[in-house]
């Protein structure tokens, strides 16, 4: 069931409507949506916490060159996610697209995977920000358990979420600009200077081999984390300038600059280290316990120590960034969601700033429904909640795109469009087969993706299946209870 826009605002302006149930169109533009979502990406805690990772568990020096190959299927996939986004604009980008091409139901299932995803990597991000802060505070002799930071964070957050999109674009400018900056001053740094011990070379990182070198699959599980979000352009149609054009755009702009700044300071680290030298040195980091002095070390050796303090600084809010993108983007999901009955009515309701406020409660009561049992079971925010749901995260968002690509193919073979065989056909059709091998390299590598046992990783990935038939499930039950009482679903 194709989704129009007309219908769309028809049911965003309905007269009949009690409460307003329209956002602010025309409010954010290609550069406000790129800083949403590049917050998303948290480019710090992105090279932080996963570059020692993706070189000691991955491919070593091979590292850099894995995100230039996440980042071209992405592009690919991009091209048939861009076509829907100039056909279908909804704020609830996988649910529209997936449901215009196979039907409410599993649209349906598609929204709840999306969920899932979003609420889970918001849930994880508070885990690694209330200890990051927390160990922050410590080093100032000031304790304060990491629990007790996210929930004040999350209710900052949630006031923040209930004011209008402009406000939120512009203070995530400044928390991502500051700490792409100091990567930027490391990155550039390390290049003029010529590298480490080694020098700097191309081949050491981006020829095949070396992308092949060792194990591959992790560097790219890790790569394809580091990506997560840039779907995000989609789920802003709604109050995009021109989002025709601004989405397609934004959608292109954030995958080229997030695949290429990643891929650049990655590799500006192993030329710091030196190619032979980068896995001893990654490896060092994580058997230290501090994962986060592969990168801070550098830092405080090339400018001081002030360096290391102001990155320890950035990550926190590095994570707050992040943590504020996904708030919004579950806020529209939801909205969207509501908008087509698939969720109560009230979801839908916008307040005096024609942000989703109803939907902004719902989100922030699930975010601490998610972190409360780490909390009250004393479990590491790091070892466990972060660990754990960034991998779930990860296993449903890639499942949601080879949905996305089908649906595009799906789409395009019912409603026709002439001359656009790449885009339409071609370009998805390779995007699902990337994603496909993709996918299968992070559920053979999950349990070292989750830092987890055998039992835990399962558990985790079979609630991907659930929650898509769950989805499917309850809209099945709404369409019968509109069919019993005479209303259209």
């Amino acid at each position: 069931m194709s989704i129009s826009n007309s219908e769309t605002r028809t049911a965003e302006a309905s007269p009949r409507e009690e409460h307003s149930t329209a956002l602010r169109a025309g409010s954010v533009g290609v550069m406000g949506i790129l800083f949403f979502v590049l917050s998303a990406q948290a480019p710090l805690t992105g090279i932080v916490g996963a570059s020692p990772l993706a070189a000691a568990l991955g491919n070593g020096p091979g590292a850099p060159g894995a995100y230039l190959v996440v980042g071209i299927v992405i592009v690919i996939f991009a091209v048939g996610f861009v076509a829907m986004s100039r056909k279908i604009q909804a704020n609830g980008a996988f649910y529209a697209y997936v449901t215009a091409a196979f039907g409410r139901n599993t649209g349906a299932g598609a929204a709840w995977l999306a969920l899932l995803a979003y609420s889970t990597v918001q849930a994880a991000m508070y885990g690694l920000y209330g200890a990051a802060f927390s160990g922050l505070l410590a080093s100032a002799g000031i304790v304060v358990p990491w629990w007790l930071l996210a929930v004040v964070t999350m209710a900052g957050v949630q006031v923040l979420g209930s004011l209008n999109i402009e406000l939120g674009a512009r203070v995530l400018a400044l928390l991502v600009g500051l700490e792409v900056a100091i990567l930027i001053m490391f990155g550039f740094t390390v290049l003029f200077r010529g590298g480490g011990p080694e020098g700097i070379s191309l081949a050491a990182s981006f020829s095949p081999a070396a992308i092949a070198t060792g194990a591959p699959g992790v560097a790219i599980m890790f790569a394809v984390a580091s990506m997560f979000g840039f779907e995000s352009t989609a789920i802003y149609s709604a109050e995009a300038k021109d989002a025709h054009r601004t989405v397609a755009r934004a959608t292109y702009l954030s995958v080229g600059v997030i695949s290429v700044f990643f891929s650049f300071i990655s590799w500006m680290l192993v030329s710091y280290y030196g190619p032979s030298h980068v896995i001893d040195a990654a490896g060092a980091a994580l058997e230290s316990g501090d994962s986060t002095s592969f990168v801070l070390t550098p830092m405080v050796e090339l400018f001081g120590p002030w360096a290391g303090i102001a990155t320890g600084i950035l990550l926190v809010t590095s994570l707050l960034a992040g943590i504020i993108a996904f708030h919004n983007g579950i806020n529209r999901y939801l909205h969207s969601l509501a908008l087509r009955g698939s969720m109560p009515g009230a979801v839908a309701r916008t307040n005096r700033h024609r942000a989703p406020a109803v939907a902004a409660r719902i989100q922030t009561v699930v975010a601490f429904l998610l972190v409360a049992p780490f909390a009250l079971l004393s479990l590491d925010p790091v070892l466990t909640l972060f660990s754990w749901f960034s991998g779930l995260a990860v296993a449903a968002l890639l499942v949601l795109y080879i949905l996305c690509s089908l649906a595009v193919v799906a789409y395009f073979r019912r409603e026709k469009v002439a001359g656009q065989v790449w885009q339409t056909k071609v370009a998805p059709t390779l995007a699902t087969l990337l994603l496909g091998w993709v996918l299968s390299l992070v559920v053979s590598n999950f349990t070292a993706l989750i830092g987890g046992s055998p039992e835990t990783a399962v558990g985790l990935l079979i609630a991907v299946p659930i929650v898509f038939a769950a989805g499917v499930l309850v809209e099945i039950g709404v369409e019968r209870r509109a069919a019993r009482q005479g209303v259209p679903a």
